[in-house]
């Protein structure tokens, strides 16, 4: 049955774009474009041009445009879910004045810690914009750009965020929302602003950044009619204010004010991340303390070694890295790459209580223990930051959302089953991103809420996985060898 009306969820990542053509009354994915950018840079530096980004943007709309077999007159809204905290600068005609520096640029590094040290600690972030300056956040290569390249940024005449850029592109007007602004370290959480001490810190004149959406499903205006003719839609449709894609998974999820608060989500992937939405402002500087897309908090952790440091685990060992076993008195901590949290930037990998009997399957099964528990303390503490006790039963038996490619992989539910002693829930959609921008287009073109619609669409159901007893031999052996890295034990 052909929808009468679709609305067009964008997810623009580190590598790819896709546009999710989406049935606007059910929630039903039509067709998913896709089109690759590039991501240039070594020792350190990561980035891309943001007019690939547009470019990619208008191959993927045209994809899922003919995939969908859906008439272009039936869009009704788009919507941008983008990369976080990437640094893009315009000149006075909205043209990159140089390359976007990205997310994972580790450049800023040094000036993340300057500006740590100048507000007085991480506490005074954490009470001001919720989050501590890291190499990741804006506000850090920012600075970084003013050291290395002042006439870039003297030269700036609009600094935007990755999907800020776009939504631009698409409505002819600035505009961001809570959710992506937070992760700037300008923004502020506690007071649903700009933080003009922050900004003198920096040197950045409010007035190149875009106003700030009430939500990230807010229309803040109309396709223009050169857009319009760049991707084959509608001149007029609504477009959303946008989002992070973190804060748009979890609108795709159903998560939100007129959702599910303070259920927990765990994102199984190259690095491994925990979030909730929330209405309680987080204060925890272990945690990344963002907004929501619609008006809440999300905060969030995010350990650097899951998925793929197990995966190599499996590759040393010669084994499939579904052929484990529990890893018996062996602890592995897969730390390849140091880790964020805990904060050991230095660390390496670390194996202890190898014996004779010790067999490789327990060697890998130790892999994937050691990554578990790591992503499980995180769970622990953003649970706190929620307000709530991670012991209480009635917490503990709120179902953990596992998501994310490890969420596919037999080896890796079970284990986090077993170390969690949680019931699961292994969402059905895969495209949450997409699937979240696409309720933020359909709650700008219907002056709805976002988290609401994707409620109602059922994005967040899958299969229900039932709780194990927890296995706390396994959890106390690891959080020792995690206490004697970090000196807690």
């Amino acid at each position: 049955m052909t929808p009468s009306t679709v609305v067009v969820g964008v997810d623009s990542s580190t590598q790819s774009t896709k546009a999710a053509f989406t049935d606007a009354a059910t929630g039903r994915l039509l067709a998913l474009g896709r089109a690759p950018h590039r991501v240039t840079g070594g020792a350190g530096a990561r980035e891309s041009d943001p007019e690939e980004w547009w470019r990619a943007l208008g191959e993927a709309v045209a994809a899922g445009l003919r995939e969908s077999g859906v008439a272009a007159s039936a869009v009704t809204g788009i919507a941008v879910a983008g990369q976080q905290h990437g640094l893009v600068v315009l000149d006075g005609a909205g043209r990159p004045l140089r390359p976007a520096l990205l997310w994972n640029d580790t450049r800023s590094a040094p000036q993340a810690a300057a500006l740590t040290r100048a507000l007085g600690g991480p506490a005074a972030w954490t009470e001001r914009t919720g989050s501590v300056p890291v190499a990741s956040m804006t506000a850090a290569k920012w600075q970084w750009l003013r050291e290395h390249e002042p006439y870039a940024a003297e030269s700036a005449a609009a600094v935007r965020l990755p999907h800020d850029f776009l939504t631009e592109r698409l409505a002819g007007v600035a505009a961001t929302d809570p959710g992506d602004a937070s992760g700037t370290c300008w923004y502020s959480t506690a007071t649903g602003a700009y933080d003009a001490e922050i900004l003198g810190l920096v040197g950045l004149d409010e007035r190149l950044l875009p106003p700030v959406a009430p939500t990230g499903a807010t229309r803040v205006g109309s396709l223009t009619r050169a857009a319009a003719r760049r991707l084959g839609l509608p001149e007029g449709i609504a477009v959303a204010a946008g989002t992070g894609d973190n804060m748009a998974a979890a609108v795709g999820l159903g998560l939100g004010g007129a959702g599910l608060l303070d259920h927990p989500v765990l994102s199984l992937g190259t690095s491994g991340t925990v979030f909730a939405a929330t209405r309680t402002r987080p204060a925890s500087p272990a945690l990344a303390g963002f907004a929501s897309a619609d008006g809440g908090y999300l905060p969030l952790a995010c350990t650097l070694n899951c998925t793929l440091a197990v995966d190599k685990v499996a590759a040393l060992l010669g084994l499939d890295r579904e052929d484990a076993a529990p890893g018996g008195e062996a602890v592995l901590l897969p730390y390849l790459d140091g880790e964020r949290t805990p904060d050991l930037p230095a660390a390496s990998g670390v194996l202890t209580g190898l014996r004779h009997a010790t067999t490789p399957r327990q060697l890998l099964g130790a892999a994937y223990e050691g990554a578990a528990v790591t992503v499980l303390r995180a769970l622990d503490e953003l649970v706190r930051a929620c307000g709530l006790d991670p012991a209480d039963p009635a917490v503990a038996s709120r179902p953990l959302r596992l998501v994310g490619g490890g969420a596919r992989g037999r080896t890796w539910v079970e284990t986090v089953r077993r170390l969690s002693g949680r019931p699961l829930l292994v969402p059905a959609a895969d495209e949450l991103v997409a699937l979240g921008a696409a309720a933020l287009a359909a709650g700008a073109a219907g002056g709805r809420d976002a988290v609401e619609v994707a409620g109602e669409w059922g994005g967040g159901g899958g299969t229900e996985i039932p709780p194990l007893p927890r296995d706390l031999a396994t959890w106390d052996r690891v959080t020792t060898a995690i206490a004697g890295l970090t000196g807690d034990g």
